[in-house]
């Protein structure tokens, strides 16, 4: 089966290895890039399977006409990935409303405009399928990525939604959360442009890190991510939420059992400061107690 892709973040890194996947498949991709011309070498590669478009998620209107261009190019969207990205980096105390909104308007709304552009095309059709980018940082949260962080974890509460929505129709959703990749991410990150110093120790070594992921032959592989979204899109048994290497299983089971002492100590707190069972006060909520029934902590 042939399937038309529309493919966002590709000048580099995942999204790069992706389109390059698809086109070699067999596929059609419509592969975006914010610089004209990046994308030459690989449209020459795969003539008529990779097709550039010009696209900077943040413009509404970029977007509409980029969905319109793959439809008139392709015939319609099967397959929409957000995986355009950039990162602020600085501590909550460092970023500025503009930052927090340029992160945000990327992560989070430039994906959903997208999605809502597709989601017609798709129920029309019959079928789809919605492959939102987010990362280990949707699911936790390290010193100075709070931004980044609050981006993908509004971009999973959407997945999450859009996945109740739209499954009547045939619409799929799978939403990726890599680990560490070799990619050029971590160099592309900006600092904050208002720095206080006294974070520098907080959240320097993890600035570090992120400049070091390029190149290190520990961390995965473009091409395997790559592999990977085209099994996920063409095997239908994957979940909706899918951590994405090796790394981030690890820190995903340490979340886990750190979530569960973090309920427990939780209810040990709130139980020991309730008013005594009976009272007015403490009178148990309607449904609280079969809901604990059906599900347990």
């Amino acid at each position: 089966m042939t399937r038309r892709w529309l493919v966002t973040g590709c000048s580099s890194g995942l999204g790069l290895a992706l389109a390059e996947a698809v086109a070699r498949a067999g596929d059609t991709v419509v592969a975006t890039t914010r610089r004209p011309g990046a994308l030459d070498p690989l449209a020459k590669a795969f003539p008529g399977r990779v097709v550039e478009a010009v696209l900077d998620v943040r413009d509404a209107a970029r977007c509409r006409a980029v969905v319109e261009f793959a439809v008139e190019r392709l015939g319609g969207v099967d397959v929409l990935v957000n995986n355009a990205g950039c990162g602020v980096f600085g501590a909550v105390e460092e970023i500025s409303d503009d930052e927090l909104r340029d992160q945000l308007e990327v992560l989070v709304v430039g994906p959903w405009r997208l999605t809502r552009e597709v989601l017609p095309l798709m129920r029309a059709q019959g079928g789809g399928h919605v492959v939102n980018v987010s990362s280990l940082a949707g699911r936790t949260v390290f010193p100075g990525l709070g931004a980044y962080s609050a981006g993908k974890y509004a971009l999973e509460a959407m997945s999450q939604a859009l996945a109740a929505e739209a499954a009547a129709f045939g619409v799929r959703v799978t939403v990726l959360e890599p680990g560490g990749y070799d990619t050029r991410y971590g160099t592309s990150v900006v600092p904050a442009a208002a720095a206080v110093p006294a974070y520098g120790t907080v959240t320097g070594p993890m600035l570090d890190g992120l400049r070091g992921m390029a190149g290190n032959a520990e961390l995965g592989r473009p091409e395997e991510f790559a592999a990977l979204v085209r099994r996920v899109v063409s095997d239908g048994s994957a979940p909706l939420r899918l951590p994405v290497g090796e790394d981030a299983f690890g820190y995903l089971g340490v979340l886990t059992a750190g979530a569960a002492e973090e309920l427990a100590a939780a209810r040990a707190f709130v139980t020991a400061g309730a008013p005594p069972e009976g009272s007015v006060a403490g009178a148990p909520v309607p449904g609280a107690r079969a809901a604990a029934v059906e599900h347990p902590a």
